[in-house]
């Protein structure tokens, strides 16, 4: 559900991201601006700017004389990127401990309920909806903007190879994974933050 203090440009990005990764919006297809404002709800200023975004990300190719393609899925790149997260995510996580406000901690144990149902359901899309909004949290709470702004094209790919190869038991495990990280940075313990995200990351780096 949309935060009423998010901007429509936020809005319809987090729908086509989440078109994108659940593979709605089909790797390699091209699309058209129109459709996606159809498919976002938004309007063309809004569309546009969360394309521009998409685009930074690497998700949407913005191809001269040929329009917008959704980029193609290619599971090599898995290791390096899950390589990079299992450096700065800890850390990312270490930090949230340490800052987090009380509605941020608040946030993150409604995401870990939010998780737990998608599971129990066995709904792929529930739990990735909530699995972004788990990061959009700690993106908040984490001080350091550099940090974040690294991360996010990361995750975002990430969670689009892991959905590709989705399985109930691979999802079991991710939650209780969150759910890990979750309590301590609940917490406010930086040491086990930093580790409970250490033991997810390598987890999704085999899954």
């Amino acid at each position: 559900m949309a935060s009423p203090h998010e901007s429509q440009s936020h809005q319809a990005y987090r729908v086509l991201e989440q078109l994108i990764v659940t593979l709605k919006l089909a790797p390699g297809a091209l699309v058209n601006e129109r459709e996606l404002i159809e498919r976002s709800g938004h309007g063309r200023t809004p569309v546009r700017e969360a394309i521009q975004r998409l685009d930074w990300q690497g998700l949407i190719l913005v191809r001269p004389r040929v329009g917008l393609q959704i980029a193609d899925i290619h599971p090599e790149d898995l290791r390096q990127i899950m390589a990079v997260r299992g450096r700065l995510e800890p850390l990312a996580a270490g930090l949230a401990a340490q800052a987090a406000t009380d509605e941020q901690r608040a946030a993150l144990v409604d995401c870990a309920k939010a998780m737990t149902g998608a599971a129990t359901s066995g709904d792929f899309d529930g739990f990735l909806a909530a699995d972004k909004r788990f990061d959009e949290i700690l993106e908040a709470a984490c001080p350091n903007a550099f940090l974040i702004s690294a991360l996010q094209p990361l995750q975002t790919h990430a969670r689009r190879l892991w959905y590709a190869q989705a399985t109930l038991e691979k999802m079991d495990r991710s939650v209780a994974l969150h759910v890990g990280v979750i309590r301590a940075i609940q917490q406010g313990d930086a040491a086990l933050a930093q580790s409970a995200m250490e033991n997810l990351i390598g987890y999704l780096s085999q899954a």
